[in-house]
């Protein structure tokens, strides 16, 4: 499913969230959830998405190429887990034999080397944070181990984009142990002095924590932002956009009513909004639908999903058989007429050869027939 997280309400007066397994942590969640149930649910084509953004946020400069920047890169890239964590611990070894070579030199070049060589440390602990790590408290942990060595070095860009990551992971750390408020305080923090990182998505996860606190006017605070159309659109942002403005019509709503007087402008956005939420995932309502009668979330997958989850594309439209076969008509009959324009005494013998080959059973079966029958028999069938 698209996004990270999906939100359903369930009497309209209460919200459930749904988390998604894109957003979880690879250790702490991903990789627990299928040692106890052994069952893997992503797909390598699914990880493959979440290694491009690691790769898009960690890997450095590579024009002035260490020793263990090309450990770091070769791990971020691995997709064995217990690689990728060996290629961390190598990196953090390596760094460490660097200062304790760099001790013996003066404490000028030692701080200025120490910030160059800093960064293979700083990205080791947060693969650490997201593989190694079997619970959150200790992936928090980790991720402020991160954060202490990368506030020393996040003047250049890709060090900026590194830090906002690394405190957003810090929010949903949070916002799992059920410090919510904190976590919500830490996204808009982040949101405020980061106004232009929109790629890490974090109003989205102010999104979910303010779903969780109920807080449904600063919900629709933060929408009023960001559910623009000409904003790249999310399930996030669809699905609680349109369940929202459901919510606020469902208690006057009244099927008699509006019958009789049509659907008022609140209610229109409402189904326009629902339309669009539909329209850009499909799948959401049918595992919706499947949940509410009682099985787990894999199950509920693996009874719809089964073609698209394989592949992990996102999900073709389904078109009637009528809609497909009338445009194949029409395109046919269409593409008939330009020939019969353009050549029009080649298609006349075309289509003379055409109904004679489609009359030639027809004439053969009524020369069989007339073998068969008496004489007599034939004459008086072919008087009537």
């Amino acid at each position: 499913f698209e996004s990270y997280y999906i939100y359903y309400f369930l009497f309209l007066s209460e919200c459930k969230v749904w988390r998604n397994p894109l957003n979880l942590f690879r250790g702490a969640e991903y990789s627990r959830y299928t040692w106890v149930t052994g069952k893997e649910p992503l797909t390598y084509y699914d990880m493959n998405l979440s290694a491009q953004d690691h790769q898009t946020f960690f890997l450095g400069d590579t024009q002035q190429l260490r020793p263990e920047d090309s450990v770091m890169q070769k791990a971020w890239r691995e997709r064995n887990p217990q690689a990728r964590i060996q290629a961390a611990y190598q990196a953090i070894e390596m760094n460490l034999i660097f200062k304790n070579i760099i001790t013996q030199l003066n404490a000028i070049l030692f701080f200025i080397m120490c910030i160059i060589k800093m960064m293979p440390k700083f990205t080791s602990y947060v693969l650490l944070a997201e593989e190694e790590a079997t619970t959150i408290t200790e992936a928090e942990r980790l991720f402020k181990q991160a954060l202490k060595s990368g506030m020393k070095l996040s003047h250049s860009g890709k060090d900026t984009n590194l830090v906002v990551y690394i405190k957003r992971r810090l929010a949903m750390c949070a916002r799992k142990l059920g410090r919510i408020k904190e976590a919500v305080k830490m996204m808009r923090d982040l949101m405020k002095e980061f106004p232009l990182l929109g790629m890490l998505n974090i109003h989205e996860n102010l999104l979910e924590a303010l779903l969780e606190l109920q807080a449904y006017a600063d919900v629709q605070a933060v929408l009023a932002k960001y559910d623009d159309i000409s904003l790249p659109k999310s399930a996030t942002i669809c699905y609680t956009s349109a369940l929202l403005k459901a919510r606020a019509v469902s208690d006057k709503f009244s099927p008699e009513a509006a019958s009789r007087r049509g659907l008022s402008t609140a209610e229109m956005n409402a189904v326009e909004a629902i339309h669009r939420a539909v329209e850009f995932n499909p799948h959401v309502p049918k595992v919706r639908m499947i949940l509410l009668k009682g099985p787990k979330f894999h199950t509920a997958v693996l009874c719809i999903v089964t073609t698209f989850h394989e592949v992990s594309v996102y999900p073709k439209k389904e078109l009637p058989f009528f809609i497909l076969f009338t445009a194949g008509l029409c395109s046919f009959c269409a593409m008939l007429a330009m020939l019969t324009h353009q050549f029009p005494e080649l298609m006349g013998v075309f289509v003379k050869a055409f109904f004679s080959t489609l009359f030639a059973p027809l004439g053969f079966f009524a020369d069989k027939m007339e073998s068969f029958m008496p004489s007599c028999l034939w004459h008086q069938l072919a008087n009537v």
